[in-house]
């Protein structure tokens, strides 16, 4: 049976990473409906259709149409900085398309299963003890964005009680081609890149350089959903995965190794408006139930994504 794989959020960071994952490891035998908040066109989908997941009325339309057999929930906020500045949106955008999505799936589509992709920051407090985190770790978010996003993993979790087929996703932090500014590895990078190009002072301003983070490249983590599509006739109904390197890696480091791939000489200075009151010193998780359950492993090398990060922000400098 041909697989229909609707995406929200399909033209984002991660969504454009997607397609690539799901066809190698599902084959050419699927169907992909690429949503987004407005209509489109995108390289990697080709047509993209206008879907509002905030549209309760226009949700229920879409899985009725669609008749997906798999939901991959993208869309949302993606800066924690973003959702924090506005917290009602954070949590109409989070906690309401889930359940928006999940209402819809359950009218017009039972047999469909949700991938609801969280974060792993619903940890929050909880990363404190400083050891890696599974799926049985305490929630403790610290802000809007993690607390919005820990409330629609709770809302799913209890769906699946009642027949929601979903699979639930915590990922640490990501990135690679393609990830705003927003963040903190392609901040560095694009600053770099304006400085070797003599458009910005030699003087790089940074945040809190001292935590400790757990990094994938984007394209491990959508490896993830992609395999556990191919295998939602073997999971349980509101499985949880977290998604993670399970490496801490300390941003101050992360930030002298883009360095070290520069061609100039480059300073750095703290930023006072860059720094987050909320930071945790140390997240970092432990993705074991993935490695045995869906067979997944991040495979690519950090230092090879950073720099491919660094060269993207070079090409787009040029550009501008």
């Amino acid at each position: 049976m041909t697989m229909r794989i609707l995406i929200t959020g399909a033209s984002g960071f991660v969504g454009s990473h997607l397609p690539q994952a799901l066809a190698r490891a599902c084959g050419p035998d699927i169907q992909i409906i690429a949503t987004s908040k407005t209509a489109g066109h995108h390289p990697a989908y080709g047509a993209v259709d206008a879907l509002d997941v905030l549209d309760k009325a226009s949700v229920a339309q879409a899985i009725a149409r669609h008749d997906p057999t798999h939901v991959v929930h993208l869309a949302g906020i993606a800066a924690p900085s973003a959702a924090n500045a506005n917290p009602r949106l954070a949590w109409d955008a989070h906690l309401g398309s889930a359940l928006n999505l999940a209402e819809a799936i359950r009218a017009h589509a039972p047999g469909c299963w949700l991938l609801h992709v969280g974060t792993g920051m619903v940890y929050g407090d909880s990363a404190k003890s400083g050891q890696a985190l599974d799926e049985e770790t305490l929630l403790a978010p610290v802000d809007d964005y993690a607390a919005s996003k820990a409330a629609a993993d709770l809302a799913l979790g209890a769906m699946a009680h009642r027949g929601l087929n979903c699979a639930r996703f915590r990922p640490f932090n990501h990135c690679g081609p393609g990830q705003a500014d927003a963040f903190a590895i392609p901040a560095f990078a694009m600053q770099i890149a304006r400085i070797e190009a003599g458009l910005a002072p030699p003087l790089l301003h940074v945040g809190n350089l001292d935590a400790e983070r757990d990094f994938l490249d984007v394209r491990d983590v959508t490896d993830a959903y992609a395999l556990a599509i191919r295998q939602t006739a073997t999971l349980a109904p509101g499985t949880i995965f977290n998604i993670a390197s399970g490496v801490p890696r300390r941003i101050g480091d992360v930030l002298e190794s883009l360095l070290a791939l520069s061609t100039v000489k480059i300073g750095v200075v703290r930023d006072p408006a860059r720094m987050r009151p909320s930071d945790l010193p140390r997240i970092v998780g432990n993705a074991d139930r993935a490695r045995e359950t869906l067979g997944w492993s991040p495979f690519r090398r950090f230092e090879s994504t950073i720099s491919e990060v660094l060269d993207e922000w070079r090409a787009q400098v040029a550009r501008s």
